[in-house]
């Protein structure tokens, strides 16, 4: 018949902790202190407000395990994904396991944007740069013109993480494995009779390389 939840204002090093079966009806302010938290257990309790509590434990990035079910606000048509959206880091809610596609569906449905960006990313069309393109026998290589990075990137990979998801994104797309190839018209290329007959040094074809990022 648990009702309020200030006895709780010193237990920062908790891991666990099973408040189901009571009679909560609003965690704000309660639970935010509780960092270390990785299984939490709300079910069976009268929580209304899906957004303040959600809020309450966005601080806790090691949570894993989560139930609310048998909550009011658990009859929300939107309430599973909202909860894996906002809170990333749970991996078993009320039960059950958290999948991949849930994880993709709620990003849909609460960042669109990022959603596009992410989905553009991952078939290549995200990067608008020019192809560096090597031409002619000597080899050298002319970089095209460069990606302008958004503000705030930096060299450093260690100073994460970034204050714009999309720029995190960004750098990860420039920094993928190269597809190179290389081809030469050999419709310019002398035959073996036509070397003969000239009697001369060849000179060298030219040779095109193309790489794909």
């Amino acid at each position: 018949q648990i009702q309020d939840l200030t006895f709780l204002v010193k237990n920062y090093c908790l891991t666990e902790l099973y408040l189901d079966n009571n009679e909560l009806t609003d965690i704000s302010g309660a639970l935010k202190h509780l960092c270390s938290l990785r299984v939490l257990f709300l079910h069976n309790n009268d929580l209304k407000k899906l957004g303040k509590t959600v809020k309450e434990l966005k601080g806790m990035i090691s949570l894993h395990t989560l139930n609310l079910f048998q909550n009011p606000l658990a009859y929300d048509p939107a309430y599973r994904l909202y909860v894996i959206y906002f809170l990333p880091s749970v991996q078993l809610l009320d039960r059950k396991l958290v999948t991949e596609r849930e994880r993709e569906s709620a990003l849909h449905l609460h960042n669109p944007e990022r959603s596009l960006l992410v989905q553009s990313i991952a078939f290549g069309k995200r990067v608008n740069r020019s192809l560096r393109t090597t031409v002619g026998s000597s080899g050298h290589t002319q970089p095209a013109r460069g990606l302008i990075m958004p503000s705030g990137i930096c060299n450093n990979r260690r100073k994460t993480p970034f204050e714009n998801p999309e720029d995190a994104v960004l750098v990860r797309a420039v920094t993928r494995s190269l597809t190179e190839f290389s081809f030469v018209d050999w419709n310019k290329a002398a035959t073996c009779q036509e070397r003969r007959l000239q009697n001369k040094a060849e000179e060298p074809l030219e040779k095109v390389t193309v790489q794909f990022r």
